[in-house]
């Protein structure tokens, strides 16, 4: 099951390029980072784009944020193989910039057919863009930690691990957050 899975995730990373998203972005990136982790995971973790380091290594999240997401992951009790780690863009912005509303959408299609393989239980949302490319209407200062349920998914949206790097007081909310996602987990699956 994981095989077909990592296959049919394999092709979309390759359509990807097929279809030349972003050709900008892609001129100036490194190479296309799509993903990492494992393709029938329960858990989803979506960031907004790769930085430097995922650029280069072609992973998402293997920086500084990248750590303290795998330090938040053993809390928890889940290793980066026990979850999948993607962004909504693909490509790194040059000088790290957020990525543009027009770059977002044009990597959606390509993110829902991701989760569409995967099927997770919960859809984490890693900052700002990241949520509001699945509601929105919310603001993160508003929601973080409180599980959403849209189309049929269920999203917990979070504050980006690099928050916690810049502002010590946003450690602990993320910690705080992260714990909650066993309990959401075991929630659905008593429902199921």
């Amino acid at each position: 099951m994981a095989d077909t899975k990592q296959i049919k995730l394999d092709a979309i990373a390759k359509q990807i390029v097929a279809d030349k998203v972003t050709p900008d972005l892609a001129k100036t990136a490194t190479q296309l980072v799509f993903g990492d982790g494992n393709p029938s995971a329960e858990v989803v973790l979506i960031g907004e784009a790769p930085g430097k380091n995922e650029d280069v290594q072609g992973k998402p999240f293997v920086g500084a944020a990248g750590q303290f997401l795998n330090d938040m992951l053993e809390m928890i009790g889940l290793k980066r193989q026990d979850v999948y780690i993607t962004n909504i863009v693909k490509y790194r912005p040059p000088d790290n910039r957020d990525p543009f509303p027009e770059e977002k959408q044009a990597f959606l299609p390509y993110l829902e057919s991701q989760l569409e393989v995967i099927q997770p239980l919960i859809i984490v949302t890693l900052g700002r863009h990241s949520l509001n490319c699945f509601l929105p209407d919310l603001q993160i200062s508003q929601v973080h930690g409180q599980p959403k349920r849209y189309k049929g998914r269920i999203y917990l949206p979070m504050f980006h691990p690099a928050a916690a790097l810049y502002n010590g007081a946003m450690r602990q909310t993320l910690i705080d957050d992260f714990a909650l996602i066993p309990t959401v987990i075991k929630k659905i699956n008593d429902k199921t």
